[in-house]
């Protein structure tokens, strides 16, 4: 009975996941694939996938933001899992690569 609840919450968020983009204002989008483009970044999409493949969820935010203090571009995505933790998942905008993934206690 575990495994099947396990599937049905998998394949809940799964299918929250892919309307989860509703959470990212179209003109932050906008602006996230200008820079993307600018820059020869991986997309919003792709680093979306790369963030809920470290981290299965729903993403509630994400943004697009520059190193300060060593340069580069990373996506922070805020995800909530199936048991409503939320998680803040970093990916390098340049290579794809799934950075820090740290529960977000606040």
């Amino acid at each position: 009975m575990k495994n099947s609840i396990y599937k049905t919450s998998a394949a809940t968020i799964l299918m929250l996941g892919i309307l989860s983009t509703n959470a990212v204002a179209d003109d932050d989008l906008q602006e996230m694939e200008a820079i993307s483009k600018q820059f020869s970044l991986i997309s919003f999409d792709e680093a979306k996938a790369k963030a809920l493949a470290a981290k299965l969820g729903v993403v509630k935010d994400a943004d697009l933001e520059n190193r300060k203090f060593s340069k580069g571009w990373d996506y922070e995505f805020e995800i909530v899992d199936a048991d409503g933790k939320e998680w803040d998942v970093v990916i390098d905008a340049k290579t794809g690569k799934a950075g820090s993934i740290k529960r977000d206690w606040f």
